[in-house]
């Protein structure tokens, strides 16, 4: 029986953490965990005792990625990242682990995000046959276009310090709790009319690419996971061996 996907939930001094705790897959987003993560986020922006979100994990992985064997729907990942782009207070990426494929696009949504020297990242789409498509609403608008080109076309795994360079993460350090201590100091001081208004204005951008670009993308998610291509390529993720492409 498959352990069910799960999301912490615990509060100190009007900051949520929501940890995603599916060990089982490396926190890879499943089906389960992005409705769990969205039925958080949600009571989370409807609780006035909630003045900022942090995005935490168990674990070594904060996320692995899209789980290839219960993936989410693409709309309601779409749903998800648009949530954390829409909810009025600010969520904050904790990450102490790696990061890969859809799990970039999670980070990118959020409004400030902070890595330990130990995180490590990759876009890992193009060795199983796909393309960052939908997390793109997310990295595209924040994230430097040069160092995406890289990364997204070669899935080259790169360092913390590296996605903050590129715009990935706002910071990193080798204790991420005490780079993100100014930062937690900062919103509670900061008044929930404040917050929201200036989330508002920082994340216009990204919401129109949702309205500009989430049909066409959701579209091409769903034809590249369905083509002859993703299919070896996630057969040969799963059975560990390289894809019949490689040369």
């Amino acid at each position: 029986m498959t352990p069910l996907a799960r999301v912490g939930r615990t509060r100190a001094r009007g900051v949520e953490t929501l940890t995603l705790d599916s060990s089982h897959n490396r926190n890879a987003l499943s089906a389960t965990l992005v409705g769990d993560l969205a039925d958080a986020l949600t009571d989370a922006g409807e609780d006035p005792g909630v003045r900022a979100v942090v995005l935490a994990h168990t674990g070594n992985t904060f996320s692995a990625g899209a789980d290839l064997r219960d993936p989410p729907d693409p709309d309601a990942l779409v749903g998800l990242l648009r949530q954390i782009a829409e909810v009025p207070k600010p969520v904050i990426a904790r990450v102490a682990g790696h990061v890969r494929a859809g799990g970039l696009g999670l980070v990118a949504a959020c409004d400030i995000a902070a890595a330990s020297t130990e995180s490590t990242f990759a876009f890992t789409e193009v060795r199983i046959g796909v393309a960052p498509a939908v997390i793109s609403l997310t990295l595209l608008p924040r994230t430097d276009p040069r160092a995406l080109a890289r990364y997204y076309l070669t899935g080259e795994r790169f360092d913390a310090a590296e996605a903050a360079r590129i715009g990935l993460v706002t910071a990193a350090g080798d204790d991420v709790d005490a780079v993100l201590e100014p930062v937690l100091d900062g919103v509670r001081r900061a008044s929930p009319q404040g917050l929201a208004e200036t989330k508002r204005l920082l994340t216009a951008r990204v919401l129109e690419a949702f309205d500009r670009d989430a049909a066409d993308l959701t579209a091409l998610s769903a034809r590249l996971f369905a083509s002859p291509q993703a299919r070896e390529g996630m057969t040969a993720f799963l059975e560990r061996r390289d894809p019949e492409w490689v040369v």
